[in-house]
């Protein structure tokens, strides 16, 4: 398996169906602009096969945002979103804020704790979103 820059093209949009994020293959065109406008996009593959990706915004300097990470289902537990998300971390190393927002289950939880996050409240922070 290679982590290498990616862009938008038909695999990201079936593995956005495969994961059911549909919300975002709804508007193919705004998807893909959304990629072109990303400070990073690294994948995961093997050969020509797109096995999982993760998309970064912000500055690159003070602060990311690790706006999508998605693996395969059948690929899943593989060490594939670990990569991914190494791959940023290491990257990014000097940065002061990276972030991210995802559920709540415990087994997800689980694993970004086991990378080095941790939730806003319990660094004295809130996070927002607009409804």
């Amino acid at each position: 398996m290679d982590i290498i820059p990616y862009r938008f093209n038909e695999q990201v949009l079936a593995l956005y169906q495969a994961v059911g994020w549909t919300a975002y293959t709804e508007d193919k065109d705004k998807l893909e602009r959304g990629f072109a406008r990303s400070l990073l996009t690294l994948a995961a593959v093997e050969g020509d096969e797109l096995l999982g990706l993760v998309r970064v915004v912000g500055d690159g300097e003070t602060v990311v945002w690790i706006q999508d990470i998605l693996v395969k289902p059948p690929r899943q537990r593989q060490g594939i979103g670990k990569s991914l998300l190494r791959a940023v971390l290491d990257r990014y190393q000097g940065v002061r804020q990276v972030m991210l927002m995802t559920d709540d289950s415990p087994a997800t939880l689980a694993f970004y704790r086991s990378m080095g996050f941790a939730p806003m409240a319990e660094l004295g922070c809130v996070g927002l979103i607009k409804k």
